[in-house]
């Protein structure tokens, strides 16, 4: 048995808590370094894990980091990721790969360049929620897939978020926050897009922070807060993408997809089960499916572990495409037109059903 992958964490703050329980206690996996803007918050968390605290450069290029895990805001995503190619390492980052397709393209072009790997989240797809419901659809229980319905809605993260300021920023916004999780959900279940439509707006410039010490402040909004778009499958199916901060919940499913002989509602794919139910013609009652693909009870940290293994389910080239699309949206929501998308990624292969995966 080989020596435990030596991983870097750049960027401690809430999301790095669900990649730690995972990491720490997985024996193929080492948090072997860990780098923060706050430094006394890293040397806290090196010294649970065991890890050293560096700067972020003496981490990018510490000998015993393979991988680098980029958990810093959507701003400095490709920054990092282009330091760690830089050093000879492989990288795994948040979603969304990048702020803007053009610094993604960067970053991919390095790697290859490099002869590195990189990956992305969102990994919760690969859980059972996602694949179980993309392994129906397999299957041909709804028939020739058709459409998809794809629904994201909340009053927005200032809520909850102590700092959100980057949600708001270019780079954030529900669309490249949230839609990460919707548009890969749907490229795993009905494959890559070919072109999007799109409208998008902002019904206010302000937002106010309403929890912990910043309380009270006023922060401005620089990205649009309310998104629909269409996007055409390669196979011909078209998904419908409504995502919001602009709302206060919704009572439609998060994901539906219709074939011409059922539907097949998919669960949240910002978690990594839930119940995935079918319906098909002629039925009167929803049947809920058994696990049947998919990391089961997954936690972030999943799509590491598999890109650290090689299987690279959760690969920069989904991620990219991802951006493109949602880009994409955007740009077709301002100039009124459809666009192209050029990136054709092949579907990952399909996660088996895997209960030992920590």
């Amino acid at each position: 048995m080989g020596q435990p992958h030596g991983i870097g964490i750049v960027g401690l703050g809430v999301i790095s808590r669900a990649y730690l329980d995972v990491l720490a206690s997985h024996p193929d996996a080492r948090i072997v370094a860990v780098a923060d803007l706050d430094a006394a918050r890293a040397e806290a968390v090196a010294a649970e894990t065991g890890a050293r605290a560096l700067t972020v450069e003496q981490l990018l290029a510490d000998p015993e980091v393979e991988t680098v895990l980029n958990l810093t805001i959507p701003a400095a995503h490709a920054e990092i990721a282009l330091g760690a190619i830089s050093h000879g390492k492989d990288v795994f980052g948040e979603k969304p790969l990048a702020a803007t397709l053009a610094e993604a393209r960067t970053v991919m072009d390095a790697a290859a360049s490099a002869g590195r790997q990189v990956g992305s989240a969102p990994d919760t797809v690969l859980g059972t929620g996602t694949q179980t419901a993309r392994a129906a659809v397999d299957a041909g229980l709804i028939g020739r897939p058709t459409s998809a319905l794809a629904t994201f809605v909340s009053p927005g993260h200032e809520l909850w978020h102590p700092a959100p300021d980057f949600y708001y920023r270019n780079g954030g916004g529900p669309l490249l926050d949230m839609g990460p999780y919707y548009v890969s959900s749907l490229v795993q279940i009905l494959g890559p897009v070919v072109s999007v439509i799109g409208a998008a707006s902002r019904t206010r410039d302000t937002r106010i922070i309403a929890s912990g010490p910043r309380a009270g402040e006023e922060i401005p909004v620089e990205v649009a807060t309310h998104v629909t778009g269409v996007l055409e499958h390669r196979d011909g199916a078209l998904s419908t993408l409504t995502v919001s901060f602009d709302g206060v919940r919704t009572a439609a499913h998060p994901i539906e997809i219709h074939g011409e002989a059922g539907t097949i509602l998919v669960p949240d794919p910002n978690i990594f089960d839930g119940d995935v139910r079918l319906l098909r013609v002629g039925e009167t009652e929803w049947t809920t499916l058994e696990p049947s693909a998919g990391y089961v009870e997954g936690s972030r940290g999943a799509g590491l572990l598999d890109f650290a293994a090689g299987d690279r389910r959760a690969s920069g080239e989904i991620a990219y495409h991802a951006l493109e699309i949602m880009e994409g949206v955007l740009r077709a929501a301002e100039s009124g037109c459809r666009v192209q998308i050029a990136s054709a990624p092949e579907r990952p292969t399909p996660v088996p059903l895997t209960h030992d995966w920590r």
